[in-house]
């Protein structure tokens, strides 16, 4: 195999887990859009129905569609703005939208009494991320509205933070402002005899600072997939009081990306190697040609600037990557036979110095969601798991 994207399923449950430990019997939601960030959704939502998972996350209409073909029967709310052209496959698939206007309540509500189906949907507010979701001051209005539609069940009440993955305290302050706005319209319509249904607000980093952002509901995302967004520890001290009651969190990755050894070759001194020659031999070398670029996700910033480990040792990237292969300069002496594998980019095993996808994505200038959900589907996604460890969570897969 040329590539491989090893998907470590204990990872994935304890990092779950640990959510579950600090938010107690607070629902999860468990995002799976971009293909569950790039580790395959059918999978990851299947292994996440079966430890408690609440509901499930998506982006488009055909992301939820697939994961009812798979057999998934929880409820899977779709965070995105569809099509109305979509609202059809929206009922067949069971999904459960969110409402940002009266336009698009209206068509929902047209077309599921067509259908003779009463559709679940849940309220979004816009509480300062700019983003989907009416405004605070229209919030109560649309509520009403949706109440009023006889085929729709406003089954939920969410809105989304724009900087709770940050300890600075004017991010601190910002969030706790949306929370206020967000608290202010959840009242409002309760006051007005209208049920919020589920209220859900937290992200990855509202889980981690902001207990008070829980409520009914948390929706995780990238923390699930072993990376932490801020560090209770970075918190002002007032915060850091405010969280010393939690043990920190702490998140294992999941995704390790290997792959081949396809040929190594002796490359003299003064020569060059890869497109645009950024990189020329100072001495005799051994190079070993990789079967990894990228068009599978490897960053092409990368590019003399990073590693891969053969053999449990650490070999520097060098020359330009390119769509389907890059280059580790192995030194003038070399043990590494052809068809070792190589590890890019590591989910921290024992032992094993392949750094992760935070680490990759600090060095190409971007974040480890990219790094992750930019893994090409041509590459395999392997599912592994150390069984001992599933037995010991009480996990029973039959994986």
């Amino acid at each position: 195999m040329r590539a491989k994207a090893i998907i470590y399923i204990d990872r994935f449950l304890r990092n779950f887990h640990a959510v579950r430990e600090r938010v107690g019997q607070t629902r999860i939601c468990v995002p799976v859009k971009a293909d569950a960030y790039g580790h395959g959704a059918p999978e990851i939502a299947k292994i996440s129905q079966e430890a408690g998972a609440f509901c499930l996350g998506i982006a488009t209409v055909a992301e939820g569609a697939e994961l009812r073909n798979e057999g998934i029967n929880i409820p899977i709310l779709l965070f995105s703005q569809p099509h109305p052209d979509e609202i059809p496959e929206i009922i067949r698939a069971g999904l459960v939208p969110f409402i940002s206007d009266i336009e698009f309540a209206s068509a929902l509500n047209k077309q599921a009494e067509a259908k003779k189906c009463k559709l679940p949907v849940h309220l979004k507010i816009d509480t300062g991320m700019g983003r989907l979701g009416c405004r605070t001051e229209e919030a109560l209005s649309l509520a009403r509205y949706i109440d009023a539609c006889s085929w729709l069940d406003l089954t939920g009440t969410a809105t989304h933070f724009a900087v709770s993955d940050s300890a600075d305290e004017l991010d601190i302050a910002f969030t706790q402002e949306q929370l206020t706005r967000f608290n202010d319209v959840v009242t409002a319509m309760k006051d007005a005899g209208i049920n919020p249904g589920i209220i859900h607000a937290a992200n990855s980093g509202a889980v981690i600072l902001h207990p008070d952002s829980w409520f009914d509901m948390v929706r995780p995302g990238l923390f699930l997939y072993g990376y932490k967004t801020v560090e209770e520890s970075a918190a002002p001290p007032e915060y850091a009081q405010k969280l010393s009651v939690f043990k920190a969190l702490q998140a294992q990755p999941v995704m390790e990306l290997r792959t081949t050894v396809s040929l190594i070759k002796k490359i003299n001194k003064g020569e060059s190697i890869s497109y645009g020659r950024s990189w020329t031999a100072p001495d005799d070398t051994h190079i070993a040609i990789l079967s990894l670029g990228y068009d599978d996700g490897l960053p092409r910033l990368a590019s003399n600037n990073w590693q891969a480990v053969i053999d449990g040792k650490a070999y520097p990237l060098v020359g330009r990557i390119t769509m389907d292969q890059c280059f580790a300069d192995l030194g003038p002496e070399t043990n590494i036979s052809r068809w070792k594998e190589a590890v890019i980019f590591g989910g921290g095993v024992p032992g094993c110095p392949a750094k992760d996808a935070a680490a990759l994505a600090d060095v190409t200038g971007t974040i480890p969601y990219e790094i992750t959900c930019n893994i090409n589907k041509r590459v395999p996604r392997i599912y592994e798991a150390y069984e001992a460890q599933f037995r010991e969570m009480g996990y029973s897969a039959g994986l």
